[in-house]
């Protein structure tokens, strides 16, 4: 019992945007001779970083962005390192401009490499942005050469990355992104919270005329009924997560994370009066199309070309599955093996549900109304 609880307590300690996390976007495009790119990095994240908002009335604006310009230019090439051909390529940031992504503002540099090598073989980057600060940020690349577009994940995990600019290997950049979907689920706390709101009542069968929970009679019974979640929530994630990736369907950003948040709210609340009883299925596959925009905006925000966005896409859903997967694993024999106590019952399936349905409410208000009410 005390490590399900210690499980659930980390997963409720809750941040108030709980769900994109810390991206940048580095498009470099490798030309006869010359190099040039351009680098989104979050404004939120360079405030952390750097404190641009001057006033400290929790906004930034156009003026105290343009007041820092240099101090960002300095500190984003401080922590990006290109050779060519093992000879170092200096790095010029032109003037700076604002962009909006899915999930806020980013401060576009446009950027422009003088290497001493005219037409290299070989690129290397060693990128290590906000790597001190936030072991969970990543670099998206975007790697176009000579018309050929690939594309990986920069990390504090692998800081260095080598490109053979004469060939592509899609099978390392189908591994980079598998392991960006583990890491997006393990890190996708409403993501996370909605799935284990859909488990908790695995183990458990709600007695009408009691009205009370019951333990169920053997695992193949709570496997049955986790199968049928965890896959109605997989296809309907799955959906979404292609049809946004690929362009087809698009959601505003501040709609889609409210829904999530709303999710959230529903499935744990469910859990404390019970509505639907026997059918989360249907519940977790519904909410799963809302959660496949969610899962998209990564991928969208990237700006990959047709191809490697197919290539990123699959890896990117195949590593949120082994993610949730594992999830599953760890949660349900614990669950399981505790079905009888009351303290299962009554603290972490209706006092776990509780602060779950409490916090998901919380994030709601905030994304749907944009207001900061969690000062973390």
């Amino acid at each position: 019992m005390k490590a399900l609880l210690t499980l659930l307590l980390a997963l409720c300690l809750p941040t108030a945007w709980a769900h994109k996390p810390s991206d940048s976007y580095l498009t470099l495009t490798v030309k006869a001779t010359a190099t040039e790119g351009q680098w989104d990095i979050a404004l939120r994240d360079l405030d952390f970083a750097l404190t641009l908002d001057a006033d400290g009335n929790g906004e930034i604006t156009w003026g105290e962005v343009r007041a820092r310009h240099a101090d960002i230019a300095a500190y984003a090439t401080q922590h990006l390192r290109v050779t060519a051909d093992d000879k170092p390529c200096s790095i010029e940031v032109g003037a700076q401009q604002i962009d909006e992504h899915t999930d806020g503002r980013y401060s576009v540099l446009p950027l422009a490499l003088r290497c001493e090598v005219a037409s290299p073989t070989t690129l290397a980057l060693t990128y290590t942005l906000f790597a001190d600060l936030d072991p969970q940020h990543r670099g998206l690349l975007n790697l176009n050469v000579r018309g050929a577009a690939r594309s990986a994940v920069l990390g504090p995990q692998q800081p260095t990355q080598s490109f053979d600019l004469g060939e592509v290997n899609r099978w390392r950049q189908f591994a980079d992104y598998v392991r960006e979907g583990v890491w997006h689920i393990w890190i996708g706390l409403d993501h996370i919270l909605f799935l284990l709101s859909l488990l908790l009542p695995s183990v458990l069968v709600w007695q009408a005329v009691k009205k009370k929970w019951q333990a169920v009679s053997s695992f193949s019974e709570a496997f049955i009924d986790v199968l049928k979640v965890v896959t109605a929530f997989t296809v309907a994630h799955s959906i979404t997560l292609s049809l946004a990736a690929l362009g087809v369907v698009e959601l505003p950003s501040r709609w889609v994370e409210s829904v999530i948040a709303a999710s959230i709210v529903v499935a744990a609340l469910n859990n404390i009066w019970p509505r639907v009883v026997g059918r989360l299925w249907m519940v977790a596959f519904g909410f799963g199309l809302v959660h496949g925009f969610g899962f998209a905006s990564v991928l969208a925000d990237l700006g990959l070309p047709r191809d490697a966005l197919v290539l990123a896409l699959v890896g990117f859903n195949i590593g949120v599955e082994l993610g949730q997967l594992a999830i599953v694993i760890v949660f349900l024999p614990l669950a399981f093996a505790l079905r009888r106590t009351a303290l299962y019952r009554r603290w972490v399936m209706v006092g776990g549900s509780a602060v779950v349905a409490l916090l998901a409410a919380v994030w709601f208000v905030e994304r749907a109304f944009e207001v900061k009410l969690l000062d973390l």
